[in-house]
């Protein structure tokens, strides 16, 4: 069914289908006038219930009992507006929903018409007994009459059991004689999917502990065929209410309520593989829950294709079909001696459920016969695919988890599965789960806490190693969050990039940055420091950066010779890279760009030399290692004085990050070193304590030069 909006001709057409629906001589004769008030108050209704979003179920049922209240009850008016609601094309995919609440609604009117009439006949039976008792002869005439023309099932008993009278429309629904019921016990008519309860009930009332109960109810015909009824049993007094007989209606259901099951497994099972659906699964999942044993047990294993977009870019929809129906049955076939559920999610994902589990090995046995069930090619499209699957395992005590809690940890299992390497099964890690719920809960509030203004920015200083002097500040985003503190850009800037909140977070700090540095320029003019700040592998692939960056100095007033952009190794690995017309384009507005982290990761050092950046930033790890034992120090010496040589030979400036030490920063000095940041220089600081940093080197070096004035 298609999920766009149906247009103009779509509606009319409907109108004028439904319209012929109720025109056709359906049900009991109704007056033009009332019949086209009927209909288009009926179809205003199913209109409004596939638009409305949610899907208004309300205004369907209302919909099918208008219909009953206009005497439209005969079931193929319900069978006919079903199939008219199913081809009629509705937004959403809401046609089983909108066609099962107008099914619902007209049931529901149906029966409550229904029980009044038998509550009719049954005030009529009982008021035929006692009018018996005062004119005998003619009661029994009115009775006999009531009695065999009613439109429904009516049989009288004794209280041992024993069928007294059955009338003809009760002969009809059994498909029998007389003879073959009258005389039989009730309790012969026991049926294996009778309601619980219900020879308990008939118990009592036999008993004369109830008066009446109803209940559906299956019955089985003559021929063998199952009929399906809805059941009144009443207890009948005499004057003295003294129970005397017994007597049951029955009403003739089955269409409908074969109908309810169609709608019903519709709602409930997958229709392309008939596997039961995600509500499904669900429902049974909760089950487990409600009243478990101290000791109870559960499994997950939910399975997911890798590759299975291939498939359905390469062969086409039809073929990727055909493929989820084949892996379906292979799982069904493979669960089937183990007694597991076997669910389609949606897409190519499936769940496996174990209702018993008796331990992860349980599971692990589910997991590894999924893999093994589909081990081999899968004949589709006059070819064989070879198909590989991932599956997160999940086994828990039931008094530790919920349902909710139990799929999400099972999905979160799949996908480490696929970042292990695909075509395998991992079991739930309830430490990696820990993480990764943390990172998912930083990952939803990030927006607001944007926001809320929770994020803030520090500037850790970069001097010149020759005199120490502040040349430059980095700024360097922080978190200030609720529930876990102040968390550094490591705790957040990784799961920033992989929900793509990076470029919304990675503008604001520019802003904050350019505007903080401009307030530097505007106070302390050409003593006002550089600012640096990162930027990710998704903004510098990102063409819009320019512009944002250029919007950002405009509305700040900064020079763009006081910015430097700080990019990773892997934001430039190749000189064809998307990155690279958008850096140049930024090396062209003034703006300096530096290589951040340099020497850790992969980049070619021979196109070093094409790249439009000004500077590189060796990384503070180099440095750590001098700190090691005696050889690995040297060593690591001669990495990072063969990575200041690189940088002067290409005329770039070089800075070293990780100084902390006044030995460190003398040594790399004297190796030609230009910059060096780290603990020796200065921690991250706010930017108050940059500004009296600022202040206090000028007054410094005021004083330098007033002392070197009187001396000459």
């Amino acid at each position: 069914m298609s999920t766009a909006e149906p247009g103009r001709g779509a509606s009319a057409h409907f109108e004028e289908s439904w319209a012929g629906l109720l025109r056709e001589g359906l049900g009991l004769t109704v007056h033009p006038a009332a019949r086209q008030r009927l209909t288009a108050r009926t179809a205003e209704l199913l209109r409004r219930s596939w638009q409305d979003d949610p899907a208004c179920t309300a205004a369907a049922e209302e919909a099918g009992t208008l219909l009953v209240d206009a005497h439209y009850t005969d079931p193929s008016v319900l069978a006919r507006a079903v199939e008219l609601l199913h081809a009629h094309p509705v937004p959403k995919g809401r046609g089983p929903v909108v066609a099962g609440a107008f099914a619902a609604g007209w049931a529901a009117a149906l029966r409550e018409r229904t029980l009044r009439d038998q509550e009719e006949i049954r005030a009529a039976a009982d008021t035929a007994r006692q009018t018996a008792e005062r004119s005998q002869r003619a009661t029994e005439a009115r009775f006999r009459a009531l009695f065999e023309n009613a439109p429904i099932g009516i049989g009288i008993g004794d209280l041992h059991g024993n069928i007294l009278e059955v009338n003809r429309a009760l002969l009809d629904i059994f498909g029998g004689r007389v003879e073959e019921l009258r005389g039989r016990r009730i309790t012969d008519l026991v049926h294996p999917e009778d309601e619980p309860g219900t020879w308990q009930a008939y118990d009592e009332l036999i008993r004369g502990e109830r008066e009446r109960f109803e209940c559906t109810k299956p019955y089985f015909r003559k021929d063998g065929e199952v009929v399906w009824t809805h059941l009144t049993c009443s207890l009948i007094r005499d004057e003295e209410r003294v129970p005397r007989y017994q007597v049951a209606l029955l009403e003739d259901i089955t269409d409908r309520y074969r109908l309810e099951e169609r709608l019903r497994h519709q709602a409930t099972h997958d229709t392309l593989t008939g596997l039961p659906n995600r509500a499904a699964f669900i429902d049974r999942l909760e089950r487990l829950f409600r009243a478990p044993l101290a000791d109870a047990r559960f499994g997950i294993c939910y399975l997911d294709l890798d590759g299975f977009k291939f498939v359905n870019d390469s062969l086409g929809h039809a073929a990727g079909d055909e493929l989820l129906v084949a892996v379906a049955r292979r799982l069904e076939t493979a669960m089937a001696p183990l007694g597991h559920l076997v669910a389609r999610l949606g897409g190519d994902e499936f769940v496996m459920l174990l209702e018993r589990s008796r331990g992860q090995q349980d599971a692990v046995t589910v997991a590894k016969a999924a893999l093994a069930a589909l081990s081999n090619p899968v004949p589709v499209a006059d070819r064989r695919l070879s198909v590989r699957a991932s599956v997160g395992v999940l086994e828990r005590s039931v008094a530790t988890t919920t349902p909710e809690a139990a799929v999400r940890a099972a999905d979160l299992t799949l996908y480490r599965a696929k970042e292990a390497g695909r075509g395998r099964w991992t079991l739930f890690d309830p430490g990696h789960h820990a993480r990764e719920v943390t990172r998912y809960a930083m990952s939803v509030r990030m927006p607001a806490a944007l926001e809320r203004g929770e994020f803030f920015v520090d500037y850790q200083p970069l001097c010149t190693l020759s005199d120490g002097s502040l040349a430059a500040v980095e700024a360097l985003v922080r978190w200030r969050h609720p529930d876990f503190g102040v968390l550094s850009p490591d705790d957040f800037i990784a799961t920033a990039e992989q929900t793509g909140m990076i470029m919304r977070l990675g503008r604001w700090v520019l802003e904050e940055a350019c505007g903080q540095a401009a307030e530097w320029v505007r106070r302390f003019g050409p003593a006002a420091p550089q600012v640096n700040v990162n930027v990710s592998v998704h903004q510098a692939r990102d063409a819009r950066l320019a512009a944002d960056i250029g919007r950002v100095l405009r509305s700040s007033g900064l020079d763009p010779r006081l910015l430097q952009l700080e990019i990773t190794e892997s934001a430039v690995m190749r000189t064809d890279d998307d990155s690279m017309p958008t850096l140049r384009s930024l090396a062209d507005t003034g703006i300096t760009l530096a290589v951040d982290d340099f020497g850790t990761g992969w980049s070619p050092l021979g196109y070093l030399g094409e790249l439009p950046v000004s500077g590189l930033k060796i990384a503070g790890s180099f440095l750590a290692d001098t700190h090691r034992p005696e050889a690995a120090a040297r060593q690591s010496w001669r990495v990072i004085e063969g990575l200041v040589s690189l940088a002067r030979a290409l005329g770039v400036k070089v800075t070293a990050e990780g100084v902390e030490t006044a030995a460190d920063a003398e040594r790399l000095r004297a190796m030609g070193c230009d910059w060096g940041q780290g603990w020796h220089f200065g921690r991250p600081a706010r930017p108050g304590e940059i500004t009296r940093r600022i202040a206090q080197e000028l007054r410094r070096a005021a004083a330098h030069n007033d002392a070197r004035h009187y001396s000459e």
